[in-house]
């Protein structure tokens, strides 16, 4: 059985082959040859040897030949790009790579990624947390006084539990998880995820009021917002873009609908480039972006590419990210404290 998503690449400058390369990689696809025009070699051109072309030529007059060579031989469908990549480091990047990651979805679909979820230990981490003082005085609110947007796929999902076991009890924090998965994993997700830990699980359901202590994992067939009151609102349509759910409109719904109460948000383990659109400008906002060290990633590419755009404050394994979380809210709590008295 052949691998999915197998690619190949053509490209007339050695940079930029070896961004498209790096792009068609980070989203889990399989980059078969990457080449320039005159290397290729016929043996590419066999009926079942790739599933698409990638091909960017920066002067396509000089290669007219190759082009009808190409048309003519290839039995795998051709992309052709419509531009030079930026420079992973530019702010107009993430966008680039958004748009051609959208094109792979539709012309072979998505790369097939299993999430194995079977395999979670009971307990992920090492450590708990002690439960500092300022949270004791916390009582439940109707509406969370802090919503974190925690973002993950491929190896999210142990990264995440990590996270939340590492968490005490009583921390005045509501989070919307948006891990991409097959929908049809979402409650197995949910269970793992609330074992032996103090943190409540549940699917995000119209209606339904998010609360300090519990995550709400996205649903990944429709998109979801929140009301001016904190409850979920299912918008009636898909996520926006290629990825379900869409990390990046989490982000920008869980700041439309809380507004100040948005404490920011955290990137876990995954493939792809989801939040390095909405993560710069919720730090331009005011709010902490974060991600996970890319030593302590399954897979770096989508922490590594929201890191790339120069917004993240803090990365680090995901205990030392939950001591973080715990430190950063009673420093917030003490400092409320400290000015009423």
């Amino acid at each position: 059985m052949t691998a999915p998503g197998r690619v190949g690449v053509i490209a007339d400058s050695t940079l930029q082959g070896h961004l498209l390369s790096s792009a068609v990689k980070g989203q889990g696809y399989q980059v078969v040859v990457n080449t320039e025009p005159g290397n290729l070699e016929e043996r590419w051109f066999d009926e079942d040897s790739l599933d698409l072309w990638v091909v960017d030529l920066s002067s396509e007059d000089r290669w007219q030949d190759f082009l009808d060579h190409l048309l003519e031989n290839a039995s795998a469908p051709i992309l052709f790009c419509d531009g030079q990549a930026p420079a992973r480091t530019d702010a107009l990047y993430p966008r680039w790579e958004r748009r051609l990651v959208t094109k792979l979805v539709d012309y072979i679909g998505k790369p097939q990624v299993q999430e194995r979820l079977d395999i979670i230990p009971q307990r992920v981490a090492k450590v708990r947390i002690p439960e500092p003082r300022e949270f004791q005085a916390i009582m439940p609110a109707n509406r969370p006084q802090r919503v974190w947007v925690l973002g993950a796929s491929l190896g999210g999902p142990a990264a995440v539990k990590e996270f939340l076991d590492c968490l005490p009890a009583n921390l005045p924090v509501a989070f919307v998880l948006a891990q991409h998965i097959d929908g049809s994993f979402l409650d197995t997700l949910c269970g793992v995820l609330a074992r032996d830990n103090h943190i409540q699980c549940k699917v995000a359901v119209d209606g339904e009021a998010l609360r300090h202590g519990e995550v709400a994992i996205a649903p990944v067939d429709y998109a979801i917002r929140f009301r001016h009151d904190g409850r979920i609102q299912s918008t009636g349509e898909a996520w926006e873009g290629p990825y379900a759910p869409s990390i990046d409109q989490v982000i920008q719904n869980v700041s439309d609908g809380f507004g100040p109460q948005v404490g920011g948000a955290i990137l876990f383990s995954g493939m792809g480039n989801d939040g390095a659109i909405a993560a710069p400008k919720l730090a331009a906002s005011g709010h902490p972006v974060w991600a996970q060290s890319s030593d302590t990633c399954a897979c770096s590419s989508q922490p590594d590419s929201v890191r790339e755009t120069g917004c993240v404050t803090f990365s680090g394994s995901p205990e030392q990210l939950a001591q973080q979380l715990v430190e950063q809210v009673r420093r917030e709590l003490k400092n409320v404290e400290s000015s009423t008295t």
